[in-house]
Formats: C-alpha cells, sequence, structure tokens
C-alpha cells in the first residue's frame, strides 16, 4: 500500500509520487516556482537537522504539490512518499510544520537505513518571490540565500554566501550556481572528459583551439581543464585560469612537464602561490594511460575539489551557532503549533 496519510478520518491526502527524480536544488527550486505560476500550491521541505547518520546533507530539499507530485531528496529515498503526503496535509491546512523521522520521531514503522534522524521543515509556499529571486541569482551564477524562519512562516532571498545552517531562530539555505567545466585540449581526452563531466552533472563549455574564455565564464564555480600535450598551446588559457577565481586549475603532463611549465611561468612574473593552484598531474591518480581512466581521474578530482571549496566558504565569526539543539528547534516552531503528530500513517 502507498503512503496515505490523514489529517482527519474523512480526509485523505492524494496519493504521493514522484514527478521527476532529481537533486539538483534548481530543478527541485524551478518545479516549486511553477507549481505556483500555475495556481497550484506547493511546499519546500528542507532538512534542517541531523540526529546521527544522514543519506543527505543539511539543507537537501523536496518540492511537494497540492496533488501529491514531488521533486527532490531528503534522504536516500526511502522516506520521500511519506513526507511528501505530510506535506500536502500543510498545504490542506495551510500551515507549516515539522517531522521528525528516524531516531527521536513519534513514527516507530519509519526507521531511516542509516539508523540516526532527521528533522524537516515543510513550509507552505504564499509567493514566488523568494523562489524567482533565487532563481534569477543562479541563473546569472551568483551565490544566494533563503532565509526561513518558522515562527513567522515567511522564506524571503537575499544575496550571500556561506553553508546551510541555524543562524539564531531562523535556517539559511545557501545555493550556489551550477558546477561548471571549461575544458581545453586534444580532441580524444577533452572528448571523453567533457562527456562524463556531463553525465555527472556539470555544465561543460568546450574551448576550441585559437578561442579564450571571457572572464565571465571564469567564475568561482568553474573549474579549468587543460589536456594538452604541448605547453605552448595551453599557457593563455592557464595564464587566463590564474587570474581568475576558478576553484580548479588542472594541467595534464608529468612531473617533469610540469616542472617545465612551472619555470616557463615563473620566468613569466607568477609566483609560488600563483602555481600552487595548478594541480598537475591532473587527477585523482597520474598514470591513466586512456582516455577513459584519464575522465574518471579527472571528474572525481573536480568532485573532491569542489567539496574542499565549499567547506572553505563556512563562516568563522563564532558569535554564530551552526546547530541547534531539539527543544530550540521545537521552539523555533512552538509559534504556529507545528508539532501536531499525523494520524493513520502507514508506510510501504
Amino acid at each position: 500500500m502507498g503512503a496515505r496519510i490523514a489529517s482527519e478520518p474523512k480526509t485523505l491526502t492524494p496519493e504521493p509520487r514522484a514527478a521527476f527524480l532529481s537533486d539538483d536544488a534548481i530543478d527541485i527550486l524551478a518545479f516549486a516556482a511553477e507549481a505556483l505560476k500555475q495556481g497550484q500550491a506547493a511546499a519546500l521541505v528542507t532538512l534542517v537537522e541531523i540526529r546521527g547518520g544522514a543519506a543527505r546533507a543539511i539543507g537537501a530539499q523536496m518540492a511537494v504539490r497540492d496533488d501529491g507530485l514531488y521533486c527532490g531528496f531528503v534522504s536516500g529515498g526511502c522516506t520521500e512518499a511519506a513526507v511528501a503526503a505530510d506535506a500536502v496535509v500543510a498545504l490542506q491546512k495551510g500551515i507549516d510544520r515539522k517531522l521528525r523521522l528516524g531516531e527521536g520521531s513519534p513514527f516507530f514503522d519509519i526507521v531511516l537505513p542509516c539508523g540516526g534522524g532527521i528533522t524537516l521543515a515543510i513550509h507552505v509556499l504564499r509567493d514566488v518571490t523568494a523562489l524567482r529571486h533565487i532563481l534569477a541569482a543562479l541563473h546569472s551564477r551568483a551565490p544566494g540565500r533563503l532565509r526561513y524562519n518558522p515562527g513567522r512562516q515567511v522564506l524571503f532571498f537575499e544575496p550571500g554566501e556561506g553553508v546551510s545552517c541555524w543562524e539564531g531562530e531562523e535556517f539559511v539555505r545557501v545555493y550556489h550556481p551550477k558546477q561548471r567545466m571549461l575544458v581545453a585540449g586534444t580532441p580524444l581526452e577533452a572528448g571523453v572528459v567533457a562527456r562524463l563531466a556531463e553525465v555527472s552533472g556539470y555544465e561543460v563549455v568546450k574551448i576550441e583551439r585559437g578561442q579564450a574564455p571571457s572572464p565571465k565564464q571564469l567564475d568561482a564555480d568553474t573549474a579549468v581543464v587543460l589536456l594538452f600535450h604541448d605547453i605552448d598551446r595551453e599557457l593563455p588559457l592557464l595564464e587566463a585560469a590564474l587570474a581568475s577565481s576558478v576553484f580548479y586549475i588542472g594541467a595534464l603532463g608529468s612531473r617533469r612537464t610540469h616542472a617545465k611549465r612551472c619555470e616557463v611561468l615563473r620566468k613569466r612574473g607568477h609566483g609560488e602561490t600563483t602555481l600552487a593552484r595548478i594541480k598537475a598531474p591532473i587527477g585523482i591518480f597520474d598514470k591513466a594511460t586512456d582516455a577513459n581512466s584519464l575522465a574518471l581521474s579527472v571528474v572525481a578530482d573536480l568532485a573532491q575539489a569542489r567539496l574542499v571549496h565549499l567547506k572553505g566558504k563556512v563562516p568563522t565569526d563564532p558569535t554564530v551557532p551552526r546547530t541547534l539543539a531539539l527543544n530550540t528547534i521545537d521552539k523555533c516552531f512552538d509559534p504556529m503549533n507545528a508539532c501536531e503528530l499525523i494520524t493513520n500513517a502507514v508506510v510501504d
């Protein structure tokens, strides 16, 4: 039997079902914004607290329509239908609520495979303004934040970076532009790396011979991958990357080749701090002997570098708490009486 949760004995929620499978933030926000544009009610579900282990990170989200269609993930796929049903209840009542699953939850029959527990904030979207602002920011490749106040049941946009966390009694969800890779080099290696990066969720820009990337293409959420067998051919692109804020610069070649590369760059006025930004040999292992192995090595290296890059954006202000105790989270929701239990919960 599918998940059917009733807020009242005579009122069953629509059967929850996934509209499509994606954990991409832009897909989730756009789904919610489109629902509101079409006159449908929608809710944004956010993972705001983890107890023990969890399949998703703080800030993971789902968007749920009043007809039960949803997208996104807040766990590993085992609880999303039940969460969507609960979000529909919130939409029917027109009130935000919290949902606790796994450890510390009132639902003994919903057990997370990781053995931990999560707390979800279900926000009934009352207008599309904040969603439009964050989507516009991401479209222009600017980071942004959605700040949610459970007590006031409001969500608003603000520019800025950082990490998703509690700031006082408000939860801030931080969004970064889609990760992008600029790739240039020999057709075989560059082509295989580009294809794997695309299916891994990267926006890929191929730089053809004689082309130069624009400054706008070299932003902080972009990686530059140079797969030449000739230092002279890579030099203009390499110097453009070194002058930018890209989070990753990788270049093909052995350690001996890289030593020659660095010597050329030193003669052109580049210091050791600048040279240290270049990952060479490129990839997580430097003995790739075919294009497919090289592609795996490079894309895995980008994923690792991206995580390190985002962790480096953690605010250092010690006066701002990053987590809240359970009772404090409960108090954040108290003004709207969102702790009510749901009756007749049945999960597959």
